[in-house]
Parts: structure tokens; C-alpha cells; sequence
């Protein structure tokens, strides 16, 4: 990997990336009261390679006392990554299209476990100028 990408990630560098790399994207849309939603949307269309991080399955806890999505455990949270292939020097690209708030969540976790290269799309998904690709994620080889 050639840059590090810590905090934003244009779209022409994202491109660039792809082009040269393999860094793991999450696309993270998700929407209060409607938890499918988000799963949806990502099957409608998504940029190719991305994985679907859902807020209630993977970016959250059981809620409860500790609120409506409280941290799941750091445990669970690198389990989950692990599932989706990263590797400990990848790069990660997360995205929404709610200007960043969901996509900030996932970068502030990757950042809890550890992980430095991490990056928000800069403006989303709406910024994105490839064509989606719909259809669940790739399967993870073991």
C-alpha cells in the first residue's frame, strides 16, 4: 500500500486505490427506524468489493441499558472484521449516504481496535461516479 488514508479519502483517490490495491470498503447506509433498510440498499446497488456493515448487527451491542446501539464488546468488534477479511495492514474505506455519520461510527470503531488506515469517502456515496454493482457481498475466502 503506497498512501495511508487516516481520516477522508477523495473519490479520485479511491479510484486510484482500487486501481492498485485491494482495501476493504463498508458501506455503512443505515436508517433509524427502519433496520433493513440500510441491507437494501446495499443490494440495490454498492460499490464492487464492498462489504454491508449493518448499525444493529455489526456497528452495535445488545441494546439496553447502555442505550439504542451501545459498542458490542472490542471481542466481538475484531471478530467481525476478521470475518470480513481484513487484514492487519489494510487499508479501509467506509461509506453512506448520510453525510458521514453512520461511515464515522465504523472509522471510530476501527480506530478503538487499533487500526490507523482507515478513511471516510468524502462525500459519500452520492460523490461515487463508477456504476454499482448490486447483489450481496464477495465471499471471504478462508
Amino acid at each position: 500500500m503506497q498512501n495511508t488514508y487516516t481520516t477522508l479519502i477523495s473519490v479520485t483517490a479511491l479510484e486510484q486505490l482500487l486501481a492498485e490495491d485491494e482495501p476493504l470498503l463498508l458501506d455503512c447506509r443505515h436508517q433509524l427506524g427502519d433496520p433493513d433498510w440500510g441491507y437494501s440498499q446495499y443490494l440495490a446497488g454498492h460499490i464492487a468489493t464492498a462489504r454491508h456493515a449493518d448499525m444493529d448487527r455489526d456497528l452495535a451491542g445488545t441494546p439496553g441499558s447502555r442505550g439504542r446501539h451501545p459498542l458490542p464488546d472490542l471481542s466481538s468488534w475484531v471478530e467481525t472484521l476478521v470475518t470480513w477479511g481484513l487484514d492487519y495492514d489494510q487499508q479501509v474505506v467506509v461509506y453512506d449516504d448520510a453525510g458521514g455519520a453512520f461511515a464515522a461510527r465504523a472509522w471510530w470503531m476501527l480506530r478503538w481496535a487499533g487500526h490507523e488506515a482507515v478513511a471516510v469517502l468524502d462525500g459519500g456515496l452520492a460523490h461515487w461516479r463508477q456504476p454499482l454493482i448490486s447483489g450481496p457481498a464477495p465471499a471471504t475466502e478462508p
